[in-house]
């Protein structure tokens, strides 16, 4: 399903772009479903690049890919990317079956450890037979609870290896470390980004995948006290979809980020208590603030260094959280 405002967003994508760029490329997306994969495939496909979409619907959403099934360009498998075996030649893969969400990666931590090491080596040898180019989702998560903020990409992180959060951080790494062995050992054309926090349509509020920004928008329009956890104190850098999109594919078609890693993400710190009063602002009403103990591990500031991707690919946020926490408080309230 798509409307006017995703239909404006990857409009705004798009024109940055010349097709020559992805045209007639056939194109990997695992985890084309969910929120950043839905608009890579969009993005692409109008770009001219024949996509295949991959994703089990763990957390993927059909409704976010629909639109495309009468695409000749286009095609969906529904599978496992552990599992994952292909005979068509790639251009292009770019990695991003995983789940994201803290609340469900707990639940399921063995499955999320596969995507991130079996899914991972599985699209490697895929790569290395085609030649492909090949970019990997990682996250900001590996930095886990930073000395250093905002944070560069050569920090090592201060991480757990055996806490809650561990089997999405421990599975990022070692899939980093993989595309970089097989960058240094086969010359294999691997690209690793860091995702900070992103919002805007399609990015799930509901139920254990609650993010942080569609979860306050998704309890203002139901009329209930915004949750949020701890004292507000943390902070978060929200980057909207639509420049990290473009960010993504920046990167995956500058060679000068041939066996790289940079950040992808907004340098604008805020609270979560101020995101609060942000949206507050924009519905027009106080709203009244639930608070809960603070997870395990959860990390008290997160913002990145973005001095890298900036000086490789020109590349940093042109929009800033009011104007993306307007179209994504509309989107959503014009859904229910």
């Amino acid at each position: 399903m798509i409307d006017k405002i995703i239909s404006g967003d990857v409009t705004s994508i798009v024109s940055y772009f010349s097709p020559e760029i992805f045209r007639d490329k056939n194109v990997l997306i695992t985890g084309g479903a969910g929120f950043i994969g839905s608009y890579l495939c969009e993005t692409l496909v109008q770009l001219g690049a024949t996509v295949v979409c991959l994703d089990n619907f763990s957390t993927g959403l059909t409704e976010n890919i629909d639109h495309l099934f009468s695409k000749k360009n286009f095609q969906l498998i529904t599978g496992d990317v552990s599992k994952y075996e292909n005979r068509e030649k790639l251009d292009y893969i770019f990695h991003f079956a995983s789940r994201a969400s803290p609340d469900d990666y707990q639940l399921y931590p063995v499955e999320t450890l596969l995507a991130n090491s079996q899914g991972s080596y599985r699209l490697l040898e895929q790569a290395r037979k085609d030649d492909s180019i090949i970019l990997f989702a990682s996250s900001s998560e590996i930095y886990g609870n930073p000395d250093v903020v905002p944070t560069p990409e050569d920090y090592l992180g201060k991480v757990s290896s055996i806490g809650p959060r561990s089997c999405y951080v421990e599975g990022k790494k070692f899939s980093e470390a993989l595309f970089m062995a097989y960058h240094r050992k086969y010359g294999l054309d691997s690209r690793i980004i860091r995702i900070f926090n992103t919002y805007g349509p399609r990015l799930r509020g509901d139920g254990l995948y609650g993010r942080v920004l569609s979860r306050f928008i998704l309890q203002a329009l139901g009329g209930k006290d915004l949750t949020v956890y701890g004292d507000g104190s943390q902070t978060r850098s929200f980057c909207y979809v639509t420049d990290l999109i473009q960010g993504i594919l920046l990167a995956i078609s500058n060679g000068k980020v041939n066996g790289e890693v940079i950040n992808l993400g907004s340098p604008s710190e805020i609270t979560i208590m101020d995101s609060a009063m942000k949206l507050m602002e924009i519905v027009g009403r106080k709203l009244n603030i639930s608070f809960y103990p603070l997870p395990e591990d959860d990390p008290k500031r997160r913002c990145p260094e973005i001095r890298k991707v900036k000086e490789l690919l020109n590349w940093e946020p042109r929009v800033n959280l009011e104007e993306g926490l307007k179209k994504t408080f509309e989107w959503f309230n014009r859904r229910v």
